[in-house]
């Protein structure tokens, strides 16, 4: 067993079956990739959420009014120990779907960036600045190249 735990929460029944394997395969690709250590016992939750809650979630949280893709939701310090509750990442459907349409992505490969993109926030990464996003997406683009998807920011 890996002392990473990642829960997979589904509040949403229309999300698909088969997702549970390619988030883990994600976060844990993610962790290795990133360097970062599990120091202990360590617990992630992934929510499988709508862009109903996903809504209300932005707006509690960030103030913010609408759905959006993905949240983080860190409860450890930024590039800190990884162990104990890391937090959770929540994921709106609608929203997935749609933009993956737009991208001409699979669902498959734009929820596997989303969760890269997620966990990378829980272990303190950010993209406020122009040189915190070139970071963080170079190291998504890296992960997600190991797991055979194309870089989702190439133009």
């Amino acid at each position: 067993m890996s002392p990473l735990d990642i829960a997979i929460i589904r509040n949403d029944e229309a999300w698909p079956e088969d997702l549970d394997p390619l988030a883990e395969r994600a976060v844990l690709e993610a962790l290795k990739q990133s360097g970062a250590k599990v120091k202990g016992a360590a617990e992630l939750a992934i929510v499988l959420t709508n862009d109903a809650e996903q809504q209300e979630l932005n707006q509690q949280w960030r103030g913010k009014d609408s759905s959006t893709n993905v949240l983080s939701f860190p409860q450890i310090e930024p590039f800190g120990p990884v162990v104990g509750i890391l937090g959770d990442i929540t994921l709106a459907r609608e929203t997935l779907q749609r933009e993956a349409d737009e991208q001409g992505t699979s669902f498959s490969d734009h929820f596997t960036h989303l969760v890269v993109h997620g966990f990378l926030h829980i272990l303190g990464y950010d993209h406020l600045t122009d040189a915190e996003a070139l970071q963080m997406e170079s190291l998504e683009t890296q992960i997600l190249a190991s797991l055979g998807i194309a870089d989702p920011y190439a133009d």
